[in-house]
């Protein structure tokens, strides 16, 4: 296995704070009933996922990270713990964690950097089913795609050269840029071309419908970074 991406340990609370300062005035200025709406995560509405985020958080500031932690059923727990929380409060949660949050992951050496990836890849699909314009773009794309790089490695995903179109929501990414670890068989690297949003898209799982992208060499179902749990033990 080749040498691990440098990881720089301020991305993961940059990219939670650039995020709470874009999504949380859009989630207070929104009315209740569009909270309702489903979202691309299988069974949860709009509030299921923020609560879902919130608790995440919450659990990663207040060192909850006890054996099971982000499996299906805990999630669902944290979700129905916070089923009768009034939406103000939700939301006061949801801040406080993703401004609260940026140092523990920092110290944790790389092992909670999925967390704060995620959490930005839920503020999407909130916007999605919201829908609305960006919704795995803006300001945190560049500082996602940076995240990824290391989460990907550690995971140990199959290696992809990610030729990603430059924009100016990318500034300071040069590409390609190498995404995953080698083949122990030796075998190639797959190849993607096409924008950041539809990369994040991939490894998050979400639909690809009115996309437009290359990938060789691999196939999508491989890079479906969230399908591997976290290796919270290292």
């Amino acid at each position: 296995m080749t040498s691990a991406p440098v990881r720089d340990p301020e991305l993961p609370g940059l990219l939670l704070r650039t995020e709470r300062d874009a999504l949380l005035p859009l989630l207070r200025a929104t009315p209740e009933p569009a909270y309702a709406l489903r979202t691309a995560c299988p069974g949860w509405t709009v509030r299921h996922v923020l609560a879902h985020c919130a608790a995440a958080l919450t659990r990663v500031v207040e060192d909850r990270l006890e054996k099971g932690v982000f499996s299906p059923e805990s999630n669902e727990r944290d979700i129905e713990e916070r089923a009768e929380l009034p939406l103000a409060a939700l939301l006061d949660e949801l801040e406080r964690g993703m401004t609260e949050a940026g140092p523990v992951i920092a110290a944790a050496g790389g092992k909670l950097d999925g967390v704060a990836l995620g959490e930005w890849v839920h503020a999407g699909d909130v916007r999605e089913a919201w829908g609305l314009d960006g919704a795995y773009a803006g300001r945190g794309l560049a500082y996602a795609l940076g995240l990824l790089e290391g989460v990907a490695y550690r995971k140990e995903m199959p290696r992809i050269v990610a030729d990603v179109d430059l924009d100016v929501d990318l500034e300071g990414w040069e590409g390609p840029r190498p995404i995953g670890v080698p083949s122990p068989e030796g075998r190639p690297a797959g190849r993607y071309h096409g924008d950041g949003p539809t990369l994040i898209r991939l490894y998050a799982n979400r639909p690809l419908v009115g996309t437009r992208y290359e990938l060789h060499g691999v196939r999508e179902g491989d890079l479906h970074l969230f399908d591997r749990p976290p290796k919270l033990e290292d």
